[in-house]
């Protein structure tokens, strides 16, 4: 189950990607909004609890640029949220980084572009080994 949320900002968008990643057996849980104003710190938080206390494996959180919903998102333990604009920072940010959360920009690309995006994040695994060191040294940083 991944868990995703938008402000009002994404909600075509948020609509989009899980109209076109369910068709692959994707399964989401919408954490809203549905077009109601609201802030998007709000949305990070909703989003996160459910990847951080395990009621899902991923998260996808989407604004009017991915910048704010990235940066409240990483202020919550245990989430490692990366801003994902392209396929090869994607794939890279799950292989080296294992983010749980993908933030992207309503405002800064098109709908084939950011479900291929998603796809590419829920479907890429963390490599581990020497990578795992630095998660590891994330996660000491944020115990601090």
């Amino acid at each position: 189950m991944i868990a995703i949320g938008c402000d009002h900002a994404g909600v075509e968008l948020k609509k989009y990607i899980i109209s076109e990643l369910s068709k692959k057996g994707f399964e989401f849980e919408d954490m809203g909004t549905d077009g109601e104003p609201c802030d998007y710190p709000d949305m990070a938080e909703k989003v996160c609890r459910k990847v951080t206390e395990g009621a899902c494996e991923r998260g996808i959180l989407i604004c009017g640029t991915g910048i704010g919903m990235s940066m409240a998102a990483n202020k919550i333990k245990g989430i490692r949220a990366a801003l994902c604009a392209d396929s090869f920072s994607t794939k890279f940010t799950r292989l080296h980084n294992d983010a749980n959360v993908m933030c992207m920009g309503a405002r800064t690309m098109g709908p084939g572009l950011a479900a291929e995006l998603a796809e590419i994040f829920l479907t890429t695994g963390f490599e581990g080994g020497r990578h795992q060191r630095r998660i590891d040294l994330i996660t000491a940083l944020e115990n601090k």
